[in-house]
């Protein structure tokens, strides 16, 4: 696995992270947990009325219980609650079989104070179990130590640097195509040209400006295109068109990675990798030519 194939696995392992809540977020980390651990790992799926007696899933080999928590919105009383009734059932029905207990859940900005405080209150209480909160560290860190056929099996296959390089004007087509059917506002003012500080004003991961270093690795070939196209205001319409999306976007206050994965989905950056690899030249091309992310301001010394 290569650092572009690395970054998109990161990237698609955010989406999944930030965007499955309920059982869709049990159910992925299950999934997770069984190309992790392998047939160390058991799924504990809920049945009659016993339901799943608080476990989620289990380890064997360190008698490890999860169990998954992923509302819509964190609520610090609910969480609590929720931590007491998924701790506490777990004990009465696993007890000799719990060792650890770990509570997996979709916050990545972490818990609440006093969500902290209480879980450190059950860990002196209930000692030598072991209590764990995994978040998203923990799951990227489980995720990206995965051998490459479990990356794929769980997001799919993914461009590698090699599939980049060995594009041809030809690949660039379905792309454009697709592209060219976006509809700008004509009114629109001129776009700008970013300066060479765009990366960082914008505040964009390391893994985004990794996919944007290897998108222009083929860029000059999209400008190649745009210049050979027989309608001289393809590039300007495709241009205007990005340019509105992340208007679209930016509007709704989301943080610079989030609008970047949305650009991503709008250049076209699925299916096969030749495609991805495509769109990525694509993007980054547009990325460097049109008003797509934020300029910083230059300062101007006044003598």
């Amino acid at each position: 696995m290569d650092e572009l194939q690395h970054s998109i696995y990161v990237d698609r392992f955010r989406l999944a992270f930030h965007t499955h809540h309920g059982t869709a977020f049990q159910d992925w980390f299950v999934r997770l947990a069984g190309y992790a651990f392998g047939a160390d790992f058991e799924e504990v799926r809920p049945y009659g009325p016993f339901g799943d007696l608080k476990c989620d899933g289990r380890r064997i080999s360190t008698k490890s219980v999860f169990q998954c928590y992923a509302p819509d919105a964190m609520k610090e009383a609910e969480l609590i609650a929720k931590v007491d009734e998924d701790f506490h059932g777990a004990r009465g029905h696993w007890n000799a079989d719990m060792a650890e207990w770990v509570f997996v859940h979709n916050d990545g900005r972490g818990l609440p104070p006093n969500a902290v405080r209480h879980i450190d209150g059950l860990r002196q209480v209930h000692a030598p179990v072991v209590i764990e909160t995994w978040s998203e560290p923990e799951l990227l860190k489980l995720t990206m130590d995965l051998e490459p056929a479990a990356l794929q099996a769980l997001f799919g296959p993914a461009a590698s640097i090699a599939i980049v390089d060995r594009l041809v004007m030809a690949d660039l087509v379905p792309i454009i195509e697709a592209l060219q059917r976006q509809e700008p506002n004509a009114g629109d003012p001129p776009l700008t040209p970013p300066s060479l500080e765009k990366l960082e004003k914008n505040a964009l991961s390391d893994e985004s400006g990794l996919l944007l270093r290897i998108g222009r690795r083929k860029s000059s070939l999209v400008d190649i295109f745009f210049r050979k196209s027989p309608r001289p205001d393809l590039g300007e319409r495709i241009a205007e068109a990005f340019r509105m999306r992340y208007a679209e976007l930016k509007a709704l206050d989301l943080p610079a990675d989030k609008i970047f994965k949305h650009l991503q989905d709008y250049a076209g950056m699925n299916g096969e990798p030749k495609r991805q690899g495509a769109a990525l030249a694509v993007l980054a091309y547009f990325f460097d030519s049109c008003d797509i992310f934020e300029d910083p301001l230059v300062s101007v010394e006044v003598s």
